[in-house]
């Protein structure tokens, strides 16, 4: 019999490291001087992979929300609580926590730790770094981390920030000082809600029947589980596919030259990778597809600048001497492209085409993801009310952008 015994240990600490940097390194990463992936909360916009979404662009952030979910849930069905054991975070920091408690000579058994008082100690001050290290994460974010350590040396953080930082450590020490492995056992509620999502195809990691009369009764898979359970029984709901106990059998039964008897397998009763091609996998499968397509054509059809206008509300319309009537507007331009642009607003009315003049701002360069606000006065006939079209353009003439405002007539003179 050709035997298997690859450790995948090494392999699940490789992807948790790759995982936790990835999380940690990717708000000081950027492109063409904008933040990868942050949310800037005073500004109202989110920069994402390169793109710069204001506000009024939060469709494009739901479509990419739901195919997120439809992905998280397509990994569900087919890989089950794989996610649990190699990638969640707080599986990363149980581990991380009880690596820590072992080399400082701390015993864990039971989800309890044992040993001195100062090594518990010691321990206690680890997990205070480390839960002021995963609370100032959270918040790169929100601010740029260059600008975060500037400000949180200078104590010039908003008190929103600081409220934040100190919920959060205070939340992620209590987790790895008191609740750990408990919180995937009892409290997760992804553990639950993954089982109405399991397919008879699903990847599990059992121990199958076939195999239960080699088994020696060693319980070496029993002792290296970290939920506490004895996959001997079958399948559990508090299983996290972590991979451990294949590892303990593949070593004992090495020693017999045997192959291990747990293993990985898409299903529990030989269904393999084909009992995947079902309806539910299918239906989400297509469904993730189709919402990618239409985020693609989105991103594609984006106009390159956005323009919003709004007539003053400071400044009222006023008669001028000679007899037209002058409108304050403000308008908000969005240079949603990747280079400095400069933009030119013009006004034209909507029934006729005819042009307008304006007076004031209407004119500016502006940088790749800027938001600038112009403030100008629109000079049209003191008649009827009528309805403007403002084009704005680039320095080739293009218009990449038009809003309409109603002009009534004159307030003051």
């Amino acid at each position: 019999m050709k035997q298997n015994n690859r450790l995948l240990g090494p392999w699940r600490r490789r992807l948790q490291w790759a995982f936790t940097l990835l999380l940690l390194g990717l708000p000081w990463l950027e492109v063409n001087g904008k933040s990868l992936l942050r949310i800037d909360i005073p500004e109202l916009r989110l920069f994402l992979f390169g793109q710069v979404l204001r506000i009024e662009e939060l469709y494009l952030v739901l479509l990419f929300t739901l195919i997120f979910i439809l992905g998280f849930l397509l990994v569900t069905v087919v890989f089950g609580r794989v996610w649990c054991g190699w990638f969640c975070p707080q599986t990363t920091l149980s581990d991380v926590a009880e690596w820590m408690a072992r080399h400082l000579g701390l015993k864990v058994r039971h989800h309890k730790l044992h040993g001195s008082l100062w090594s518990k100690v010691l321990l206690q001050g680890g997990y205070l770094l480390l839960a002021a290290l995963v609370a100032s994460n959270l918040l790169w974010y929100f601010i740029p981390p260059r600008l975060y350590f500037v400000r949180l040396f200078a104590f010039d953080l908003h008190y929103a920030s600081w409220i934040t930082l100190g919920v959060t450590g205070l939340i992620v020490y209590l987790d790895l000082a008191l609740v750990r492995r408990m919180m995937c056992r009892d409290f997760c509620p992804y553990g639950r809600f993954q089982t109405a999502l399991v397919d008879k195809s699903t990847l599990t990691l059992h121990l199958p029947e076939t195999e239960l009369e080699h088994c020696i009764e060693c319980s070496s898979c029993v002792r290296t589980c970290p939920m506490g359970i004895d996959i001997r029984h079958g399948y559990q709901v508090e299983c996290i596919n972590c991979g451990r106990c294949l590892d303990a059998c593949r070593k004992v039964m090495e020693k017999r030259n045997r192959p291990g008897l747990i293993r990985y397998t898409f299903g529990l009763h030989g269904e393999s990778v084909k009992g995947l091609l079902n309806p539910r996998t299918l239906l989400i499968g297509l469904a993730m597809l189709a919402l990618l397509v239409i985020l693609s054509i989105a991103l594609v059809e984006r106009p390159a600048a956005s323009l919003k206008v709004a007539v003053s509300h400071t400044v009222p319309s006023r008669e001028l001497a000679d007899g037209r009537m002058g409108t304050f507007f403000n308008a908000w331009v969005n240079n949603r492209s990747q280079e400095t642009t400069v933009y030119t607003l013009h006004a034209r009315q909507k029934d006729s085409g005819g042009a307008l003049p304006l007076k004031g701002q209407v004119r500016a360069e502006m940088g790749a993801g800027e938001n600038r606000r112009l403030d100008f006065v629109l000079v049209a006939p003191n008649a009827e009310p009528l309805t403007v079209e403002f084009v704005l353009v680039d320095g080739d003439g293009q218009e990449l952008s038009v809003a309409e405002a109603y002009v009534g007539i004159t307030h003051s003179k």
